[in-house]
């Protein structure tokens, strides 16, 4: 054995399964590195650092990815390589979730590339390994040479049955009616996410403080073993910023007073950008290119701290915002509905210099998204996707594909909406919105929310209740005594403040919120003014909305597909379906109708959808006539397609799943030597039951009787 293994474990004593926290014995080249396992779920988390900066670099290159191995469950991959590849969406949220709570507590002028990496390697169908991710992200920070002003951890917190419970199990989890992932350090909270059924902003509160001290315990363990581990003693010393005070001065001498003046004079985002610009072009109007170049890199730091102060003080000293506002005001806000015609229901969402234009596409169950990932396999009903094209902040920048941003953000705007979509029974659809925004100045994502409800409401989706959603900022002085929250952020109050806090909500409760700060954590006194300032806020913004449109349209439109649902007997599905879904497909391509069938609960749910209601029906019906067969009447007239001839007759359906003959004798009142003269493979014809032969049992069928019959030749005389 070559590996001196430290340990330490967390037991909060409620029954579950303790939590241990190794280091020693796995990949001990990393800087840090640690293996988490709660049960049998385990997770191997690395930290490596670059010793210098690159040249220019003044911000933190920091990295992390969260991958689940198949492996884990002793699964494999699916496609064709049988290989884990890009991380999947709920990969990327993790990496997310781990990457702003870490990103906020690194030294500021630490700019060193940084690389987090956490690997699933062992999992269980209990404990959620995602819940532990940021604990061991941290821990393995904790105890390498990294410099960090941590250690933080993260937990989820869910209310199941009225209680709240610390890391839920996975079934558990599936009865909670508040989830809400939270990091945070010793004294504050550092980044939210989570989604509720509707609770109020004191509910939320109290399940942050439970957070928060299970939080402080597993700080507490990560210390105690970063204390076993001597190389973790001391961090590593750097010098990643070079400093010219002398230069620092004469920004602040020469700028700081005009960057006020423009700060305070209201105008656009175009127009404010441009106004800063000529200031620091102005201020560099002393210089030589050559004495430029050497300083850009200073010259755009202390230009940019300069501005960063004269907007912060403007703000916490005269109430004041970039665009005039004061510190509630939510920007102006204009809506329509139905501006798309092919779509199923859309909507555009405008709030000042932010536009999102959202669509809604309804499907059937052969539309839901299969999750194949490593831990859990699902069918996902509700579908949310953002997009953030260049030119909606006025830029030209290559398409690469979806990035980690907007997978984000529509994941924060499906949690704010999925608590209010209707059940299978009353909505069967699979719904998908899409949100392109336009435009953007602060928070696309809380007008997707909004321009996502109005898409719903437009297309007839019955929702429980219209949801809007608020941005909050927050300013503090260098020693967080004096502080101001604002309402409805700019992209700039968002780049210069200090926090980021986004909440969605009815007018009833809050359904999803998101939260990352840049300062080393927040009060709970913070959050709980932030929130009732948020209240406030959304529920302005839903008031402006709900001037467009109130409520949901009393139906579909008209070319969205209509889906009808019901239940057959278990035994039944497989004669609907016929023998290598013969039957199926044929009442599919007959009628131009979507049919699905899955057996569940002990029954077999049938979905059929069309656009066309004569097809629909007609499908309904041949389907229950295979699952509950009328009885055919001797003397009544059917119309069937035509199965299969014979030289002595053909073959015609008279109901689903029951056949007949109609005699070559029966088919015309003339002798017919041919029947391929007088029908077709697959033609619909008419005929009438005449009775049933008696030795046999099987129907007499006829055609020529439903002909108008030919007249008698007058005999000669």
């Amino acid at each position: 054995m070559n590996y001196d293994l430290k340990t330490k474990t967390i037991d909060f004593g409620d029954g579950r399964d303790p939590i241990t926290i190794e280091t020693g014995k796995l990949a001990k080249q990393a800087h840090g590195s640690v293996v988490v396992r709660q049960g049998d779920t385990m997770l191997l988390a690395t930290v490596v650092a670059a010793e210098n900066a690159k040249e220019g670099v003044d911000f933190l290159p920091l990295t992390v990815e969260y991958r689940e191995k198949y492996s884990s469950t002793g699964r494999f991959p699916g496609g064709y390589f049988k290989r884990e590849a890009r991380p999947y969406d709920d990969e990327i949220l993790t990496a997310r979730l781990i990457d702003r709570a870490l990103r906020p507590m690194f030294p500021d002028d630490f700019h060193a590339e940084v690389q987090v990496i956490v690997n699933l390697i062992s999992a269980d169908k209990r404990n959620k390994p995602d819940s532990l991710a940021g604990l061991a992200a941290s821990a393995a920070i904790a105890v390498s040479d990294i410099p960090f002003n941590g250690p933080i951890s993260e937990v989820r917190v869910a209310r199941i049955d009225g209680q709240l419970v610390i890391n839920p199990t996975w079934e558990e989890l599936e009865r909670a009616d508040l989830e809400l992932l939270v990091a945070g350090s010793d004294d504050s909270i550092v980044m939210v996410e989570g989604e509720m059924k509707e609770v109020s902003e004191a509910e939320m509160i109290v399940a942050l403080e439970a957070a928060h001290s299970a939080i402080r315990v597993q700080i507490a363990a990560q210390k105690e073993l970063a204390a076993q581990v001597p190389s973790s003693h001391v961090k590593r010393t750097y010098n990643h910023e070079p400093k010219d005070e002398e230069l620092r001065k004469l920004v602040w001498s020469e700028c700081y007073e005009k960057y006020l003046a423009a700060a305070m004079s209201p105008s656009g985002k175009k127009e404010r950008s441009a106004s800063f610009a000529r200031i620091q072009e102005e201020f560099e109007t002393r210089f030589t290119e050559e004495e430029k170049s050497a300083k850009a890199w200073l010259l755009d730091k202390y230009a940019h701290d300069c501005l960063k102060d004269a907007m912060r003080n403007m703000i916490l000293e005269k109430g004041m915002r970039l665009d005039g506002r004061d510190t509630r005001t939510i920007r102006p806000i204009w809506c329509e509905v139905g501006y798309l015609p092919g779509p199923h229901g859309s909507s555009i969402f405008t709030r000042g210099e932010t536009q999102s234009l959202t669509t809604l596409t309804l499907g059937t169950k052969l539309d839901e998204q299969m999750i194949d990932g490593a831990v859990q396999v699902r069918h996902d009903k509700f579908l949310l996707h953002y997009n953030f094209p260049p030119f909606s902040t006025g830029e030209a920048r290559p398409i690469r594909g979806t990035g980690r941003r907007e997978i984000g953000h529509g994941n924060l705007a499906l949690r704010a909406l999925k608590p209010v979509i209707p059940p299978t029974d009353k909505c069967p659809y699979t719904i998908r919105i899409v949100s392109d925004i336009l435009e953007s100045n602060g928070s696309s994502s809380m007008a997707t929310v909004c321009a996502g409800t109005l898409a719903l409401m437009d297309g007839g989706v019955p929702i429980n209740a219209p949801v809007s959603g608020i941005a909050m900022g927050l300013i503090t002085n260098a020693d967080n005594s004096k502080y101001t929250i604002l309402s409805d952020i700019l992209g700039d109050e968002d780049h210069l403040g200090d926090m980021d806090f986004k909440v969605t909500g009815t007018s009833k409760g809050i359904t999803a919120c998101q939260m990352d700060i840049k300062i080393k954590g927040l009060s709970m006194n913070m959050v709980r003014e932030a929130l009732e300032q948020a209240r406030e806020g959304r529920l302005h913004i839903l008031g402006e909305m709900m001037k467009t449109m109130s409520e949901p349209r009393e139906d579909y439109k008209a070319h969205a597909p209509r889906i009808v649902t019901f239940d057959i007997p278990t035994d039944m599905i497989g004669p609907v379906i016929g023998p290598g879904g013969k039957i199926i497909q044929e009442i599919q391509k007959t009628t131009g109708t979507t049919i699905t069938i899955e057996e569940k609960d002990g029954k077999g749910i049938v979905e059929i959808a069309s656009a066309d209601k004569a097809g629909l029906d007609a499908a309904v019906k041949k389907v229950r006539s295979i699952v509950w067969p009328p009885q055919v009447e001797i003397g009544e007239i059917y119309e069937g397609p035509v199965k299969t001839i014979q030289p002595f007759g053909a073959f015609v359906e008279i109901l689903p799943g029951q056949d007949g003959l109609i005699h070559v004798s029966e088919l015309e009142w003339r002798r017919v030597e041919d029947v391929n003269e007088v029908l077709k493979v697959g033609e619909l014809v008419k005929f009438k039951v005449i009775g049933r032969d008696p030795k046999t049992g099987k129907l007499k069928l006829s055609r020529k009787v439903l002909l108008p019959r030919p007249e008698r030749p007058e005999a000669n005389n």
